[in-house]
């Protein structure tokens, strides 16, 4: 990024600008596209630590922009120096604090800070070929370009699985720090279209820039070069390394050791870093004895600043007061470095790495903290016991000699015959040339733990009262633990004492138990079972202690559910599906319940009574019609046994009318006296009795045995009235169809009762003459 004005701190009680004070400050103003135009890459700058011990310079690399100048009609100002008087104003109306700028950054693009290069010669030539690089932007874009892209982005960073939004062209953004942007400012126009062009002119084919650009037009020789080296030839002896040279700066180059041609940060050391409180970067917690805030100055009581952007190493928080890139926790003690993973520079690959590192037979590693200081860099150190006779000097030898640099005669051996050129230790170096209190001060042993960059303070007086307060509290240290201590949690490296492969100062990748217990992959905040193991590496097998975390051993005593393995099986897709499915069913049979209990609920009564209700009534069903699926199969064809030309009366069935009186008794009963009423008219019609004379079940023997015209007489009536009765139902019938049609269960099983009551009034006179007339 360039920079356009440097804000500094966040924290007003220092002198700062709150994040709320420039949102509002920005919302006052406007501004344009800005053009930027490209001039030239330059070297040289500060970093130069260890420039006077007669080794290769360090310097920075920096592209150097311009703001494009445009003027308005009739305008003696620009509109970049129109918006800078602006923004200028509106930081002032927002009472912005003393420790922003009061004039605007000259713009330029921080490439890279404390690079090394081989030698002069090898720098000349880097310049040449990135200023031709920069040569061939300026034939692109003569009159500068706005800078921007067609994506999307997410402020601020740490949600940036949403409010993603067009990123487009021309914005300006306020970071946070380096490392993050926390809002954009988006122009007060769109692109014109000779602007859109150049902006958009690297998604077509730009080969033809490159083919006629062969030259630089630009001077950029008298600009570029270290700070103190200009015109001065200078080239790197890999073979003036020694083992002191591993105390390194991690904000330098590193001198390299012979046949390595990359730099890299991997090394191996112990764990200390906890969780911290930053909302944008976070570690895991391992280790417990040691709570390094009380090491920090977070009120700038004793400090002045820091010379990097990186604070605390321990955890910075936000709003702090430098203005420092907002980084999780790094605390940890480096042991041994085996530089980079690169095998086709000379380094030795990651798997490598832990294949060698498994094979080595290493003791609890126990720490004891000797004193605070602060080095001839600036940084300050915690600094720990370095006993060469303890576990951690022990594995320390032992690496040197499996891994470490062929050095005075004396070359590194292992079993894997795996070896790099890259590491910052000699094979002949040991623990005993360490730097602690009690050695000698030559070696590459060195247990220290970084906890800030540069740091400068107030005064001298500052810094000794700094330093005297930080002692008090690792002199405490040193009683609790007068043996040393091992590091761990309940849950990383329970019993302590573990050895940690650092991708570089941020990231722990593998995790080694001391005797070799195993090992397993510890990455961005999780752990892994273990992936990379051999056989059991102790004796005894899986039923050995030692091998419990080797993942042979780990899937033997945590067999998987089958459960888990089918629910795993299905896949994303499949449990996002079965998941879809149970919700859907769960939430038909609920709005199927609701709508039930709205229809059938009693009043006054809740839905969980309704609910025990409807169970209690769907059992009952249940059993009812079983009950009645029984007496149909028993009586399924009782009716085709009925004897229907014998002497005795027929039967009647019984079971509509107990369903009828069951059901419904009194429309049953108004009815069937209608039709009684009817049915009585016409017999009465037909068969004439003397008054007083009550129907009776007994057989009359004068119907039955009289002459021979009685009975034809008798007949010929019965016969007219029956025909008569026929019809008169049949209209009656024809009458109450629709009736029929509309009525309820309720009815039917009334009108069923009231014929077979019907049935019942006959005499057996007419029972008898219905039989002869059946024959």
């Amino acid at each position: 990024h360039t920079e356009l004005l440097r804000i500094g701190s966040l924290d007003t009680a220092f002198g700062g600008t709150t994040i709320e004070q420039v949102y509002q400050a920005m919302s006052y103003i406007s501004f344009p596209p800005f053009s930027i135009f490209p001039e030239y890459v330059k070297g040289g700058g500060g970093h130069n630590s260890g420039d006077n011990d007669g080794e290769v310079p360090s310097g920075d690399v920096t592209l150097i922009v311009s703001v494009v100048e445009e003027y308005a009609d009739n305008s003696n100002y620009s509109l970049y120096e129109q918006f800078l008087d602006n923004l200028f104003n509106a930081m002032d109306a927002v009472n912005g604090g003393p420790c922003m700028d009061d004039h605007d950054t000259d713009p330029h693009v921080s490439m890279a800070r404390g690079v090394k290069f081989k030698s002069s010669y090898h720098e000349t030539q880097y310049y040449y070929k990135v200023n031709l690089e920069v040569a061939v932007w300026q034939a692109m874009y003569p009159m500068g370009v706005v800078i921007g892209s067609s994506g999307k982005a997410s402020f601020p960073p740490n949600q940036a699985t949403k409010n993603r939004d067009y990123v487009g062209y021309g914005n300006l953004y306020f970071f946070f720090d380096r490392a993050n942007i926390t809002k954009a400012f988006p122009p007060n126009r769109d692109l014109y279209s000779s602007e859109s062009y150049y902006s958009t002119l690297t998604k077509n084919d730009v080969s033809s820039f490159y083919a006629m650009t062969t030259s630089i037009s630009f001077n950029y020789q008298q600009r570029s070069g270290s700070k103190n080296n200009n015109n001065q030839y200078y080239e790197h002896n890999p073979y003036a390394w020694n083992a002191k040279m591993a105390m390194h700066d991690m904000t330098d180059g590193w001198d390299l050791p012979p046949n390595c041609n990359q730099e890299g940060e991997t090394f191996l050391g112990i764990p200390m870093s906890k969780k911290s409180g930053s909302k944008l970067q976070s570690t895991a917690t391992f280790q417990n004895q040691f709570d390094f805030e009380y090491l920090v100055d977070r009120n700038f009581t004793y400090i002045k600043k820091f010379g990097t952007n990186h604070g605390w190493l321990i955890g910075e928080v936000l709003n702090n007061g430098p203005a420092s890139i907002v980084d999780k926790d790094t605390s940890h003690i480096p042991i041994f470095y085996t530089g980079t993973t690169n095998p086709n520079m000379g380094g030795l690959s990651l798997s490598n790495i832990i294949k060698v590192v498994k094979d080595v037979n290493f003791g609890t590693l126990y720490i004891k903290p000797a004193f605070l200081f602060q080095d001839e860099d600036g940084a300050v150190k915690l600094q720990f016991e370095a006993d060469a006779n303890s576990a951690l000097g022990y594995l320390y030898d032992n690496l040197c000699k499996m891994l470490g640099l062929s050095w005075n005669y004396n070359s590194p051996s292992n079993k894997y015959g795996l070896y790099t050129n890259c590491a910052m230790h000699a094979s002949g170096d040991r623990a005993t040339y360490g730097c602690g209190p009690d050695n000698a001060n030559s070696g590459g042993f060195c247990p220290q733990m970084t906890i800030a960059y540069r740091v400068k303070f107030q005064s001298t007086n500052h810094a000794a009262a700094f330093f005297s307060r930080g002692n008090a509290y690792v002199d405490y240290w040193r009683s609790l633990y007068p043996n040393g201590v091992a590091v761990g949690t309940d849950s990383f490296c329970k019993n302590g004492g573990c050895l940690g492969l650092f991708l570089n100062r941020y990231d722990l990748y593998q995790v080694f138990k001391p005797d070799l217990g195993g090992s397993w992959v510890e990455y961005n905040g999780a752990t892994l079972a273990p992936t990379l193991s051999p056989a059991p590496t102790a004796r005894g097998g899986c039923d050995n202690p030692h091998n419990s975390h080797l993942d042979r051993c780990f899937r033997k005593m945590h067999p998987r559910k089958a459960s888990a393995v089918a629910w795993q099986s299905l896949g994303p897709v499949g449990q996002l599906s079965v998941f879809l499915v149970s919700f859907m069913a769960i939430t038909l049979s609920l709005s199927i319940f609701l709508a039930r209990a709205r229809k059938k609920r009693r009043r006054g009564e809740s839905y969980l009574g309704f609910l025990v209700r409807d169970l209690r009534k769907t059992g009952k069903k249940r059993d009812l019609k079983s009950s009645s699926k029984k007496k149909k199969r028993r009586t399924k064809n009782k009716d085709l046994e009925e004897d229907m030309l014998g002497d005795r009366p027929p039967r009647h069935r019984s079971k509509s009318k107990s369903r009828s009186k069951s059901r419904s008794h009194k429309s049953g009963e108004s009815r069937s006296k209608s039709r009684s009423h009817k049915s009585g008219e016409s017999r009465s019609k037909s068969r004439p009795r003397p008054p007083g004379e009550e129907s009776s079940s007994r057989p009359r023997s004068s119907s039955r045995y009289g002459d021979d015209r009685e009975s034809k007489r008798s007949s010929s009536k019965h016969h007219r009235s029956s025909s008569k009765r026929r019809e008169e139902g049949h209209e009656n019938r024809s009458r109450s169809s629709s009736r029929r049609r509309s009525s309820s269960r309720e009815g039917k099983s009334s009108r069923s009762r009231s014929r077979s009551r019907r049935e019942v009034t006959l005499t057996p006179g007419d029972d008898v003459m219905s039989r002869r007339q059946l024959v």
